[in-house]
């Protein structure tokens, strides 16, 4: 049972995802400005926050298992330093290949002084909308990661969700470790639209 404060917060999380969604829309010449508002009122009652994701591969271990997980995802509308934090798990687009995405945990946002470990290397700040990310698996080294020591800094716009909950089998699954902030704005979305049970029949391994 999810108690009345908690239902408040949920709405006030997903109102402030409807406005973002709309204005989005809105920016892009998708819907007129006097669309706006009955677009708000639409994503508000209608759909979700959240999509399920599978993936698979040793670069998120042991966060995501290496045989595969089922992800609960919440899709943000816009993503910049204000809603998308260092420390949260991330979905993006992989940049080698623009149709698939990746789950990496984002390590850096701009502003951030980059050191590399290589003395030839010189040491750089991540520029306006850039962003660093990295795998989970610390034994993995160079290539095999495939995050930001590979293809360098991604945009932020190539965020399009955060990882909230992973279902690794049936009876291994849980919130994921995000940043605190973000932990806190996921709480209510967990609480209203988690359903484990869709979560296992979705899961592959």
């Amino acid at each position: 049972m999810v108690s009345l404060s908690t239902w408040c917060r949920y709405i006030a999380r997903k109102f402030e995802y409807s406005l973002s969604l709309s204005w989005k829309s809105y920016q892009v010449g998708q819907i007129s400005d006097r669309e706006v508002g009955d677009t708000v009122w639409k994503h508000l009652f209608q759909g979700k926050m959240t999509y399920l994701h599978w993936t698979k591969g040793k670069e998120m271990a042991p966060t995501i298992a290496e045989q595969g997980g089922t992800l609960l995802v919440r899709h943000l509308a816009v993503s910049d330093p204000t809603r998308v934090f260092v420390g949260d798990v991330v979905v993006l687009k992989d940049p080698e290949k623009t149709d698939n995405h990746l789950v990496r945990r984002l390590a850096a946002v701009e502003g951030y002084e980059m050191v590399s470990t290589v003395e030839k290397e010189e040491p750089f700040i991540l520029e306006k909308d850039e962003c660093w990310v990295l795998s989970d698996n610390e034994a993995l080294k160079g290539k095999e990661a495939k995050d930001s020591r590979t293809f360098g800094p991604v945009p932020m716009t190539d965020i399009v969700g955060r990882v909230i909950y992973c279902l690794r089998s049936a009876v291994d699954h849980g919130p994921v470790q995000n940043s605190h902030y973000s932990m806190q704005k996921d709480s209510p979305v967990i609480a209203v639209e988690l359903d484990v049970d869709a979560m296992a029949k979705n899961h592959k391994a």
